[in-house]
């Protein structure tokens, strides 16, 4: 009987193998995909040229991206802080 992946996770596996730089035979063994099936994904994919960027994400880009979003939440947490010390130094001393 033959297994069907459907497109999200063919894409998920082609990225794995493309952007995070996994090795084809190690991944095949992990996910139980055959070599030859995986091969002719990323084959496809780079004829095509094209990836959906956000279908399903990579450990890394998940990483990247709690990264960027810690950083953000950091810096608007400056932010709200000098706006309460302003806020505090107005509120006193009325003109």
């Amino acid at each position: 009987m033959r297994k069907t992946y459907s497109p999200e996770y063919k894409e998920y596996v082609v990225k794995l193998v493309l952007e995070e730089g996994r090795k084809m035979s190690e991944l095949s063994r992990e996910l139980e995909i055959p070599y030859g099936t995986m091969n002719k994904w990323v084959m496809e994919c780079r004829n095509k040229g094209k990836q959906d960027k956000e279908a399903y994400q990579t450990p890394s880009e998940l990483a990247k991206k709690e990264e960027r979003y810690l950083k953000e939440i950091r810096e608007l947490q400056e932010e709200v802080e000098i706006l309460k010390k302003a806020m505090h130094i107005f509120s006193k001393n009325p003109m």
